[in-house]
């Protein structure tokens, strides 16, 4: 996500009424309303205090105009919520019943409706997500809140051609330990190289591929009953003991540099599930 240039008062307001539910930001324009035009009233001239005068007038110009300003801009800001939630709902749903195989399905979507597709597939997983402001914050696209209050962090990377390097992965778990996140996921349409999901390996980052996210939102793979604190165990899960499971790629014998998930708990537990 591009950083945003130096905004006015009113284009910030209106960027924060744009993130909040839709309802609530029509709930606080009415509120501002009935506020300002309550304050919007010609005050009583007092000879004996003229200053009090003075600043009555002061006030009642300021609400007289101000209701006429504040007000619509979260009311335009709410248009803009509904709008924006309708069409990321929208795009998961797309990704949901589309037949096409999964890098066919992703390469359909530009950069930010993947932001968007991807916050809202952690949405329906029970998280409360925040988008960014400026992507320079770390290379952050997505802040997840869990419903025990731990924080979450998900750099998005619609990338077709290429696999995601072990860099970028190496740069978001700096951010995730100097934050002090609960954890922290690379999403990509495409894939990730052998470096990077080894570097993820018994950290505390979950690496998901085109694959697994499409699997996931289609439902294809075994669902948890409720988010986990450190990576998409409600998107597959170990088939031994149910616990998360974790891309990887075969080194030795005749499925060599073939990818499979495995079992977070190895070597405990050795269960596995195929690509």
């Amino acid at each position: 996500m591009a950083r945003r240039s130096k905004t006015s008062f009113i284009e910030d307001l209106y960027f924060v009424a744009s993130k909040l539910p839709w309802w609530l930001s029509v709930v606080i324009a009415v509120m501002l309303f009935v506020y300002l035009d309550s304050k919007a009233v010609m005050p009583v001239i007092d000879p004996k205090n003229p200053a009090a005068h003075v600043s009555g007038m002061m006030v009642y110009q300021f609400a007289y105009w101000l209701r006429y300003i504040i007000p619509p801009i979260f009311l335009l800001g709410a248009v803009a919520s509904f709008f924006a939630n309708f069409k990321r709902v929208s795009l998961l749903n797309n990704v949901r019943y589309d037949t096409t195989p999964a890098q066919d399905v992703l390469a359909s979507v530009s950069w930010r409706e993947f932001e968007m597709l991807v916050g809202q597939f952690f949405r329906e997983k029970g998280y409360k997500v925040s988008e960014t402001a400026d992507g320079a914050d770390g290379g952050i696209d997505l802040r997840l809140t869990a419903s025990d209050f731990k924080t979450y962090l998900v750099q998005c990377k619609h990338w077709k051609a290429s696999k995601v390097p072990v860099s970028v992965v190496r740069e978001l778990y700096g951010v995730m330990v100097a934050e002090q996140a609960a954890g922290a996921f690379v999403v990509t349409s495409g894939q990730f190289t052998d470096d990077a999901q080894t570097f993820a390996d018994g950290k505390n980052i979950q690496l998901i591929d085109g694959r697994l996210l499409v699997g996931a939102i289609k439902g294809r793979m075994p669902q948890a009953p409720k988010p986990v604190i450190s990576s998409v165990k409600s998107a597959i899960s170990c088939p031994v003991c149910s616990s998360e499971m974790v891309l990887r790629t075969a080194r030795k014998g005749v499925n060599a540099g073939n990818q499979f998930y495995g079992c977070s708990r190895y070597p405990r537990c050795h269960g596995t599930t195929s690509m």
